[in-house]
């Protein structure tokens, strides 16, 4: 297993960790199988998704602070909306590796999702061979 250490600069923010998790699995030497991403944290998570354009990812942060705001009535904890947004995005993630390689789509890339930064965080990654 491996570790990737995410810094965040932002409350809410999605970091590209794909080629992190790339060298992950060039150095497991796993030609093909799986490569399994996990964020040990409750207010962050990872999700896959368009890295090509910027404006993608700001619009997701957008939707996802319309759908759970970090401010209402039910924001009794102080951080409840950074779990829900967690919560909403999952905290792991498979891709096929084949040929040693992530088999993305073209416009994939995967992401750290921060949502109670800013925070130094740890990404857990699994190559496995199948």
């Amino acid at each position: 297993m491996k570790t990737i250490e995410v810094r965040s600069s932002a409350r809410c923010e999605m970091i590209d960790i794909t080629r992190d998790v790339s060298r992950c699995v060039r150095e497991s030497g796993v030609t093909d199988g799986i490569a399994y991403v996990f964020v040990p944290h409750t207010t962050a998570g990872i999700t896959i998704n368009e890295n090509a354009d910027p404006d993608v990812t700001r619009d997701l942060l957008f939707a996802l602070e319309r759908a759970v705001p970090n401010t209402g009535f039910y924001h009794i904890e102080g951080n409840s909306d950074a779990h829900a947004k967690a919560t909403m995005t999952g905290f792991s993630g498979s891709v096929i590796v084949e040929g040693g390689r992530l088999a993305l789509g073209t416009w994939q890339g995967i992401y750290f999702c921060e949502f109670d930064g800013p925070r130094r965080r740890r990404v857990l990654v699994r190559v496995l061979a199948g």
